[in-house]
């Protein structure tokens, strides 16, 4: 069990979306879906903890897509912004507060991170030699350039960072450079730049990764690594309109680069939620458990600039822990925006429940930076057998039972056997290590868990069969019942729509989530209790529906 779980506040940040492109299914598995299960148990167990996102505004990238519509950036973010809410809130991933990296609360905030950093002599200013268009006559930072990686040699990587092996690139570094607008050869200017001294840190983050115990290995080793090669100081602005303004009167208009502003947005906003941006912010965020989750192509900016950053300014606490996992494949291949090999959140709900992609997901999505394959079949196959055929088949067995044999009316039971005994103490051993499971960020581990539990009230059911063993079937149907909503509980976190809807099934009036985890395991559903309208909870994945997805992917 997490050490110190259970005595702070917790704060849980999810990695912020770029405001230019619609969600796939690559952002909710690594990203969105995970903190927001360990959110929805922590609350079940009235837990003090908020939970935190926004959209990720300034860069290059978004720069570059307003030019493209003729569109103010400010405007164009914006739009993003409310997509990203509409469709998180559709697949029931609930923020405290979704904000924007643009809002005037996280440009003060950022402003003020470079001040104490600028005082406490981590900032310096470096003419350095940028790539210049003389065809588009301006500065090209960042993704206005595109070339082949120094370190690994993929080809069409931008310039400040390869998406092929993970490492952030200084300016000039890049091989072959294209200015991404008009695709000529830049040529080089030299330009007044600030840097961040990363390479001060190396030391206290060496120190703190190997003595933090809440951060996974296999990320750790990974950047421990790149410790030991060198770090290189950083350059933390741009030549560019659209970003937070340097605070300096000599900066001469330059912005902030995006990777020093977004993250510090966690802070912001939690802050924000928390009702404390007023005063006592560092007192909050400092007694407070932080989890920051990430996919694992954002490692190097969270497990480097962050806390280094952190670190030089000396007030805010570093994460706790930053939970990382791999990329999501689709069908074996790298998911895809330029080639269109992807799935959208909103292509995906326009053909099956929320609760399908949020149950497939955390299934085949460990706790490591190994990647996953979303796979049609398998996708189908598990709805199938292990969330209808075993869990929607015994809530919809043990309920119907009380709408026809009993009017709607939960029966009285007799003298509890050695089977209730024994299922009884299955539901409080799996409520428990189920919990241990979710606390330790083994989602798929706590899911599967559930699901065994599911099969035992299947056997449970069958070996009591009510339908012939008439003298018994009242205290069958009685603790089937219960077992459903126990079962409810627990799924709670993983599938929110459906544990309410069973929630309404059993004829209770509030919100689930109020009921608590510990409640699982206790006898919740009195006799003469009148169950609600009944229906199943789930419907089979058919073939017409995993081809109208391939046909959507070409």
């Amino acid at each position: 069990m997490v050490d110190g779980l259970n005595k702070e506040n917790v704060i849980i940040t999810a990695a912020l979306p770029y405001a230019y492109d619609d969600l796939h299914l690559g952002h909710i598995a690594s990203t969105h879906l995970p903190p927001d299960i360990l959110y929805r148990y922590l609350k079940l167990n009235g837990r003090s903890v908020i939970q935190v996102c926004a959209s990720d505004d300034f860069g290059t990238p978004i720069l570059i897509a307003a030019e493209r519509q003729g569109k103010d950036p400010g405007e164009y973010v914006k739009v993003w912004n409310e997509r990203f809410r509409a469709d998180l809130g559709r697949l029931g991933i609930v923020y405290d507060a979704f904000d924007r990296t643009s809002s005037p609360e996280n440009v003060d905030m950022v402003q003020r991170f470079f001040r104490k950093l600028n005082e406490n002599g981590y900032i310096f200013e470096s003419e350095v030699e940028q790539f210049y268009c003389e065809t588009d006559l301006k500065f090209l930072p960042d993704r206005y350039v595109k070339g082949k990686c120094p370190y690994c040699g993929a080809e069409g990587q931008y310039s400040d960072g390869c998406e092929n092996c993970g490492r952030t690139l200084q300016p000039g570094q890049i091989l072959d450079p294209r200015c991404s607008i008009c695709g000529r050869p830049p040529v080089k200017k030299k330009s007044l730049h600030y840097f961040f001294k990363l390479s001060a840190f190396s030391s206290r983050l060496e120190k703190w990764l190997r003595e933090n115990e809440g951060l996974q290995s296999d990320a750790k080793n990974y950047v421990l690594n790149w410790i030991k090669d060198g770090l290189q100081d950083w350059d933390i602005t741009r030549d560019i309109s659209w970003g937070v303004p340097v605070p300096l009167e000599k900066a001469g208009g330059k912005v902030l680069y995006g990777w020093f502003d977004n993250h510090l947005c966690y802070i912001t906003t939690a802050l924000k939620a928390a009702g404390r941006l007023a005063g006592g912010g560092e007192e909050f965020w400092n007694g407070s458990k932080v989890y920051h989750f990430i996919g694992k192509d954002i490692v190097y900016h969270h497990y480097l600039f962050l806390p280094s950053m952190r670190l030089g300014e000396g007030e805010f606490k570093l994460p706790d822990f930053i939970p990382t996992r791999g990329h999501l494949l689709l069908l074996g291949k790298k998911i895809s925006r330029s080639k269109k090999w992807m799935i959208t959140v909103g292509d995906f709900l326009e053909r099956f429940p929320p609760d399908y992609l949020r149950f497939y997901l955390t299934r085949i999505v460990p706790q490591s930076q190994a990647d996953s394959n979303f796979d049609l079949q398998e996708f189908a196959d598990k709805v199938n057998n292990e969330l209808s055929a075993n869990i929607g088949n015994f809530v919809y067995r043990s309920l119907v039972f009380v709408k026809n044999k009993h009017d709607g009316l939960v029966p009285a039971p007799g003298t509890a056997g050695a089977d209730e005994r024994s299922v009884l103490r299955d539901l409080r051993l799996a409520a428990a290590e189920t919990g241990i499971l979710i606390e330790e960020g083994h989602y798929d581990r706590a899911l599967k868990r559930v699901l065994e539990f599911s099969s035992r009230c299947n056997q449970y059911f069958q070996r009591k069969a009510p339908w012939e063993n008439l003298k018994e079937e009242p205290t069958a149907v009685y603790y089937s019942c219960n077992l459903v909503a126990g079962l409810a509980t627990l799924i709670s976190p993983f599938l929110p729509f459906s544990a309410a809807e069973v929630w309404r099934q059993l004829g209770f009036q509030g919100p689930i989530e109020e009921s608590g985890w510990a409640s699982a395991a206790e006898l919740r559903v009195e006799p003469g209790r009148r169950v609600g309208e009944l229906k199943p909870l789930f419907t089979k994945v058919e073939e017409k529906d995993l081809a109208a997805v391939r046909v959507r992917l070409g």
